[in-house]
């Protein structure tokens, strides 16, 4: 099952290389540029200072991703997860802040601890699927799925709609990386369709109101409040930065207010991309995007390892929906959830944990006598 040291660095992945160094990095700067912008409309904001302190300290985070084999996180899955579980109760007698509950207050900093929980469940659940079969057969696919849905319930009712958001499609993701049938998947997304109802009950007045303000968008240059102001100031970023941005065309309008954006470093980094960076700066963050995560399906799709190929498919899946909810919500299609942009959006525990999960990607890539190969998932009877 193992391979030399060279012979698995010779046979990894070749994108590797250059593509995951390169997207991360890439991706870091333009988010910093962003903060940066914000920080100026702002007038006095410090963000972009703290947002590099937050880089540095998450150096030793990525190292130990890079470092310790990946395979000794097997091991700690589910303390971990019980882990994550307990810290989502603890949220709920902390301080609120904007009207949820997300962050346990250390003093020196803040942990969200559904940060910790989306790879937590990564790693419990590619422990779990990892030799087994009965995940072939429904029945097979209610252990997952109620593995799934407890995270689920307890950061909907923080409320976080948006990280809530996540948990599936990287479910769907590794069920398939894992060998599951794409006919009992279907039926499962079916059902799921029909307990929409039972979510929308167990949602908060602000959640349900972020969802039916993608439906009553107007550009009739009417002035909107509440989430309706969110995504028409969201445009409006993006539409004053032009074809080539404020950075070369300079500044479109005088008018301090048209650059007014609630959670503009966090939620809308992108829209300050385009507003300083034009069309090519979007297009290079979402071009980036893609690298980063066509980087991780090739390394998925590379390793024999069981772990490793899920962890690795269960990471890149929760990139790439991360990415296409937050985009998506800034252009209005899809509600804003008050998802970040993974590297790009400021945020000390969300940007270290993401930079660790990226780590054990690469972990899982170059790691000296790991095999890897193009060869089918194998299954171990249970």
């Amino acid at each position: 099952m193992f391979a030399p040291e060279s012979s698995a660095r010779s046979r990894s992945p070749r994108l590797f290389q250059w593509g995951l160094p390169v997207s991360v990095v890439g991706l870091l700067l333009l988010g910093l540029s962003g903060i940066a912008r914000g920080d100026e409309l702002v007038g006095n904001g410090t963000f972009a200072g703290r947002q590099l302190v937050w880089m540095l300290l998450s150096i030793p985070a990525i190292t130990v991703a890079l470092l310790v084999p990946y395979r000794e996180w097997r091991r700690f899955a589910v303390p971990l997860f019980v882990l994550t579980l307990v810290l989502l109760v603890v949220v709920y007698f902390c301080p609120p802040r904007n009207g949820s509950r997300r962050w346990i207050p250390l003093g020196f900093m803040d942990v969200q601890p559904s940060e910790l929980a989306k790879l937590a469940f990564i790693l419990v659940l590619a422990r779990y699927l990892m030799f087994r079969s009965s995940q072939r057969t429904v029945v097979g696919l209610i252990a997952p799925f109620l593995l799934t849905v407890i995270p689920v319930v307890l950061i909907l009712r923080e409320p976080d709609l948006g990280t809530s958001l996540l948990f599936f499609p990287v479910l769907f993701a590794m069920l398939i990386a894992a060998g599951a049938r794409l006919t009992h998947l279907a039926a499962a997304f079916a059902l799921g369709l029909l307990i929409l109802p039972g979510l929308w009950s167990v949602m908060s007045v602000e959640q349900k109101s972020r969802v039916t303000a993608v439906f009553q968008q107007t550009d009739d240059g009417t002035i909107h409040t509440g989430d309706g102001y969110h995504l028409q100031q969201a445009k409006q970023m993006l539409a004053l930065g032009g074809p080539w941005g404020s950075e070369v065309s300079g500044v479109a309008l005088p008018d301090p207010e048209a650059y007014r954006l609630p959670a503009s470093r966090t939620d809308f980094v992108i829209c300050l991309i385009g507003e300083r960076w034009g069309v090519p700066g979007t297009l290079l963050t979402l071009g980036l995007f893609a690298l980063l995560i066509v980087c991780g399906l090739k390394i998925a799709a590379a390793t024999r390892d069981p772990f490793g190929r899920l962890v690795a498919a269960g990471i890149t899946s929760m990139l790439a929906t991360q990415c296409v909810i937050n985009t998506a919500m800034t252009v209005g299609l899809a509600p804003i959830t008050g998802l970040t942009l993974p590297l790009v959006s400021y945020g000390g525990s969300s940007l270290m944990m993401t930079l660790f999960a990226i780590g054990l990607v690469g972990n899982i890539a170059r790691h000296p006598g790991y095999d890897a190969g193009e060869e089918p998932f194998q299954f171990r009877r249970t």
